[in-house]
């Protein structure tokens, strides 16, 4: 059977490359050939509505047109043909927004050829690969790339170069409560702070921990014991039926934020008691003294 989606592409495509006007496989200047770099009138191109960032901070936006005034842009933006004399933003919609405070009426772009679901996936991955996001935004887009791209969690990872786990430590953060998400988006607190509440399940107590975060200047680790404290707080008393709880998740939590902090594959492993080992593997003296020092650091 065919596929219908995959058949009216073809035939957007047909219509699209029909006569010399549209024809975006055209060699001409006037054309502008896909696949290759150029000069593209700004008011040409449309905003992207695919775009994962939502918030363009004013005074960055502003640098960035100053430098575009002295050295133009560097790096094209990249688009799709829509038409004749139609574009729309795939990556690049920071650069275009400067280049339009720059006075500029051209701009150097990328032209390709995508469907909507292409789109999608390029504009998602290409923001995610910038370090402007913030986690918050990180994790919105591997959701997006998620469910509307229909990829799986480790599929995700391939396509932005990360491993499962941080894609998991990422969508994990929108667990989060509103004001804690906000916290984070606005760089209240790290990601490491985020990340030390989210097996806290009760929103309320996620927020009072935020404020002993905020007003205290509590670094990860004093978060860390925190929530240690307050899980320790509520476990069950003696007599009572205790309920089973699957500390794989947080073992892996624990885990995985060590080997951010120190930058080495760091391991714990424990015993139904609670005992346990963890263990930092190091290759030189060079970096035994970089994990040590890191850990001197840490306690002072």
């Amino acid at each position: 059977m065919s596929n219908p989606r995959k058949n009216a592409l073809g035939r957007g495509l047909s219509a699209l490359l029909e006569n010399a006007n549209t024809d975006i496989t055209n060699t001409s200047v006037e054309a502008k050939p896909a696949n290759s770099i150029s000069e593209v009138l700004i008011s040409q191109i449309q905003a992207n509505p695919f775009q994962p960032r939502t918030a363009f901070e004013e005074t960055a936006l502003q640098e960035l047109a100053n430098s575009i005034k002295i050295h133009g842009v560097i790096q094209p933006i990249t688009i799709r043909k829509m038409g004749y004399d139609s574009y729309q933003i795939i990556s690049g919609e920071r650069r275009t927004r400067a280049s339009i405070l720059a006075g500029l009426t051209k701009i150097p772009a990328y032209i390709r050829v995508a469907n909507d679901q292409e789109m999608l996936e390029m504009a998602l991955i290409e923001n995610i690969q910038r370090e402007e996001l913030n986690p918050i935004e990180i994790g919105l887009s591997y959701k997006r790339l998620m469910e509307e791209c229909n990829l799986k969690q480790d599929e995700v990872g391939e396509r932005v170069g990360k491993n499962r786990s941080t894609v998991n430590n990422y969508l994990r953060l929108l667990k989060l409560s509103d004001t804690i998400q906000l916290a984070l988006k606005e760089g209240k607190i790290s990601m490491g702070h985020a990340r030390a509440i989210i097996n806290v399940e009760d929103p309320k107590k996620q927020e009072w921990m935020l404020e002993q975060m905020l007003s205290n200047e509590l670094s990860v680790r004093s978060v860390e014991n925190l929530v240690r404290e307050e899980q320790t707080k509520t476990q069950p008393k003696a007599g009572k039926v205790p309920v089973k709880v699957d500390k794989s998740e947080l073992i892996l939590s624990y885990q995985q934020s060590l080997s951010e902090r120190f930058n080495a594959k760091i391991s714990i492993k424990t015993d139904d008691k609670g005992r346990g080992n963890i263990k930092i593997p190091f290759r030189s003296q060079a970096e035994l003294q970089r994990i040590l020092d890191l850990i001197q650091l840490e306690e002072n």
